[in-house]
């Protein structure tokens, strides 16, 4: 069996599964955010009762982070009901990370923690009303496509580089309702970070989750962030896939998805003439403290020629920014000598668009480059509005010409 066959074994108590296979899944954490939060808790309480409990308080997740930095009284109301929820039930907010988990979400992105060799994947509202229940679901097992990075990565590529190279590649629909696994050495080398930008974009090739085995390097990660004891899987020998293909890590190029969707492929050095009216570094995929970190290795000593939004995706990452540095120097205090726009607060603001007073906001025809995952006319706000995915080094470049720029540009 592959990685992702075994933890949906054992999660739904068989010694086997295959593909195509429907098993129900006991679920390992439940997680929803302020965005589906309130009808996902509206559907449990319709039709498990309105005193109905939660099926384990310890597993289910409540994160108000889309919409909250907002005088939006109807995003500000969705924040209220899950705090009522959360006392009602007991719900603590703190989890811990596993490996060979089930995770689900009310969150297309939840397949990010896939790169801690979890299965995770993200379901609609109704679903995880029942997984609230019951602490179950009904899934099909998905066949497993296999894409392998051979090689060393270039200093001047980011696994942003690799995941949009792939998307191009196979296209949106390339993977739908599959689990895709990355391996290969130069997915090894990577660090967690880096890998959660890889297991997050497999759902923009429609895949199911994604999957990475792991290693010392994802010990080392979740010892520093929970005592809790964690069973990792790995693929079997002679274990079959739907489909594998090979990359050079070392030919790819700094890479750019154009409007209007993922797979829009374009060389960064291809993109010189198109201009830009602003920048955005955040996101569950681009606003790790490495995303920071890279991108402050371009911006040092430099100036932005365009509107530069920075968001930190957690509060742990806000932190890090005062705390991380770059050449001696704190990684705040480069961004505001850049001229940078900081966020105060950690989130996904612009991301998902959100109220019109949100951080970041696309709110007319603006010509936006970004580390986020999706570029969907009104993805960032205006569907006017053109949004470049791109890597931390390529967008942090192209932010100090004002125009698409090949990161090699600025990287020694």
């Amino acid at each position: 069996m592959t990685m992702t066959e075994k933890i949906l074994a054992r999660a739904a108590g068989k010694v086997a599964v295959e593909p195509g296979d429907n098993v129900w899944v006991r679920a390992d954490v439940l997680m929803t955010h302020d965005v589906c939060g309130p009808g996902t808790i509206g559907i449990f309480k319709r039709e498990f009762g309105r005193q109905a409990r939660v099926w384990d308080p310890d597993k289910v997740v409540l994160i108000p982070d889309h919409y909250i930095f907002t005088a939006d009284a109807m995003a500000n109301r969705n924040v209220d009901v899950l705090r009522q929820f959360a006392k009602e039930q007991d719900i603590p907010y703190f989890y811990d990370v596993g490996t060979g988990e089930v995770l689900f979400g009310t969150d297309s992105h939840t397949c990010t923690a896939g790169a801690f060799n979890q299965f995770a994947t993200g379901i609609g509202n109704t679903d995880a009303a029942f997984v609230l229940g019951t602490g179950k679901l009904l899934l099909k097992v998905p066949p497993t496509m296999r894409f392998v990075f051979d090689g060393e990565v270039p200093a001047y590529i980011l696994a942003k580089d690799l995941v949009l190279h792939m998307i191009g590649d196979i296209g949106v629909d390339g993977a739908t309702y599959r689990a895709i696994e990355f391996a290969g050495e130069a997915v090894e080398r990577l660090t967690m970070e880096e890998r959660m930008t890889l297991a997050n974009m497999v759902i923009e090739a429609g895949g199911k989750n994604g999957i990475i085995a792991c290693d010392e390097t994802t010990r080392a990660y979740l010892r520093t962030r929970t005592r809790k004891p964690f069973e990792p899987v790995a693929n079997d020998p002679g274990a079959r896939f739907f489909a594998e293909r090979r990359y050079d890590a070392g030919a790819l190029e700094p890479t750019v998805a154009q409007p209007h969707s993922p797979d829009k492929r374009a060389l960064a050095r291809e993109l010189g003439d198109v201009r830009l009216t602003r920048a955005y570094i955040g996101s569950c995929t681009g606003g790790k403290i490495t995303d920071f970190i890279n991108a402050a290795r371009v911006l040092q000593g430099r100036r932005v020629a365009v509107d530069t939004f920075l968001v930190p995706a957690t509060t742990e990452i806000s932190r890090g920014l005062r705390s991380e540095t770059v050449d001696g120097r704190p990684l705040l205090e480069i961004f505001q000598d850049a001229g940078c726009q900081i966020s105060p607060d950690a989130s996904c603001a612009a991301c998902l668009g959100g109220p019109r007073d949100t951080f970041g906001r696309i709110n007319g025809p603006e010509v936006c480059i970004s580390t986020t995952n999706r570029n969907f006319p009104g993805r960032m706000g205006a569907k006017e509005g053109q949004v470049y995915l791109a890597s931390p080094y390529t967008v942090a470049a192209s932010a100090v010409t004002g125009r698409i720029t090949d990161p090699r540009e600025f990287l020694p």
